[in-house]
């Protein structure tokens, strides 16, 4: 196991160009295993997960996007399931490690359930409880594919957001 910075949206190794990480920042847990851009990480078991005190969603709530604050009911860091892959810059040689979240359906989940807009599915990031992380990182492609559910991830509160930004 290693710990270090990556950039978000994965660049697969065959891309030509870093652009197509602005379109891969988010993996569906669903069909990761098949995609394209996925597959390879996925097949190489690269599974990592993310550091974050919390996200933010947007909510239609009152017809606008306004964007709320996800965090752990608990308060405390948590670690967001992703999948990593390395790719090498051909016009400079740099070597870039990045990654995507993986994310799973969320419609009846009893927080994710109000976010994104009016008939969009509703989707979460998969949330990796701490007594997992181990396991996460460790598993094979079945057990990988068992915790990519909400229903084994801790509780989260969602919280509007308060800085004057919080439009989306």
């Amino acid at each position: 196991m290693a710990c270090g910075l990556a950039r978000f949206g994965l660049i697969p190794s065959w891309a030509k160009d870093d652009k197509i990480s602005r379109h891969t920042y988010n993996a569906r847990s669903e069909t990761a295993a098949e995609k394209p851009s996925y597959r390879h990480a996925w097949r190489q078991s690269q599974m990592g997960l993310v550091l974050a005190d919390n996200f933010y969603e947007p909510s239609y709530a009152s017809g606008k996007a306004v964007r709320w604050k996800i965090e752990l009911a608990s308060g405390d860091p948590f670690g967001i399931a992703c999948l990593w892959e390395r790719w090498t810059d051909p016009a400079s040689g740099e070597l870039v490690v990045s990654f995507s979240m993986l994310t799973v359906n969320a419609d009846k989940h009893p927080v994710m359930n109000q976010f994104h807009k009016p008939g969009d599915e509703k989707r979460t990031p998969v949330i990796i409880a701490p007594e997992l992380h181990d396991s996460w990182l460790s598993a094979n492609h079945d057990q990988a594919a068992d915790m990519m559910t909400w229903a084994h991830m801790p509780e989260l509160r969602a919280l509007p957001d308060p800085s004057p930004r919080s439009r989306v």
